[in-house]
């Protein structure tokens, strides 16, 4: 595969290639130069300059009247392809959801093994309501994904601002980490004894994210307005008749995040 073939695939086709590729080997050079190194007319070459220099991939300057075309280093073009397919993967999930809200019907992703895990684990970092409503399976998370990568993901929740209310059983609680403390955006509540939680849940906008147990290892997100809204109010419901942990004091709380 040559060279136009393969900035074809990112939009620099026909006049555009033409003229792209003119002013990279002129450097720089009068716009009637770069045009004619091209083999277009000059007035032509001014729609598809203007092109160009939107996209970043040239500048125009002005010289005693006349306007020189200059190259920009092609290592650019590889930085704001990066920088858009980092933002675009930022904005993916919000997209999505208005994609399926203005189809109508709900979206099912399944992932298999831990990786699929913390794709599902992640995904909610882009939570737009700032509020995760989560039930969490104490023992399963520190088995899968791990309290390295559960450290790194609360790390980036902090970061984003995004506060959480959970509930967990007291009984899977293996480890004294993670308590309800204001600095760590969470409230903590222990579900009724009667009651086992052993599959970790978060509710947030409009998806429901679920997390299996080490032995069936899966990864599932529904994104459903009206499944989300049912999820919530079950939520609420748990809430309510969920005891509020005490807070540690401030010392005691910074021991047990460092140890988890």
């Amino acid at each position: 595969m040559d060279i136009e073939e393969k900035l074809a695939k990112i939009g620099i086709t026909g006049k555009l290639f033409k003229l792209y590729m003119a002013a990279v080997e002129l450097g720089e050079a009068p716009v009637q130069e770069v045009a004619a190194r091209a083999g277009l007319a000059r007035t032509t070459a001014y729609d598809v300059l203007a092109r160009l220099e939107q996209e970043e991939l040239i500048r125009v300057e002005e010289r005693q009247g006349r306007r020189f075309i200059v190259a920009e280093d092609p290592v650019g073009m590889l930085q704001r392809l990066e920088l858009r397919r980092q933002v675009l993967g930022d904005l993916m999930p919000q997209i999505r959801s208005l994609y399926n809200r203005a189809k109508g019907k709900p979206q099912i992703r399944f992932y298999e093994g831990e990786e699929g895990v913390r794709t599902v684990l992640w995904e909610t970092l882009s939570c737009q309501s700032k509020v995760l409503r989560g039930i969490l399976s104490m023992d399963e998370l520190i088995e899968t994904p791990g309290l390295e990568e559960m450290d790194s993901y609360i790390a980036e929740r902090l970061k984003k601002g995004i506060k959480l209310q959970v509930v967990r059983s007291r009984h899977k609680d293996t480890e004294r980490i993670w308590p309800s403390t204001p600095q760590d955006l969470r409230e903590l509540r222990y579900a009724p004894e009667s009651i086992t939680l052993s599959v970790t849940q978060y509710v947030y906008d409009d998806k429901v994210a679920i997390i299996s147990s080490k032995r069936e290892n899966y990864g599932l997100v529904i994104e459903s307005e009206d499944f989300a809204r049912l999820q919530t109010a079950l939520f609420e419901t748990l809430w309510s008749l969920s005891a509020p942990a005490e807070e540690p004091p401030p010392r005691a709380a910074a021991r047990r995040r460092k140890g988890a």
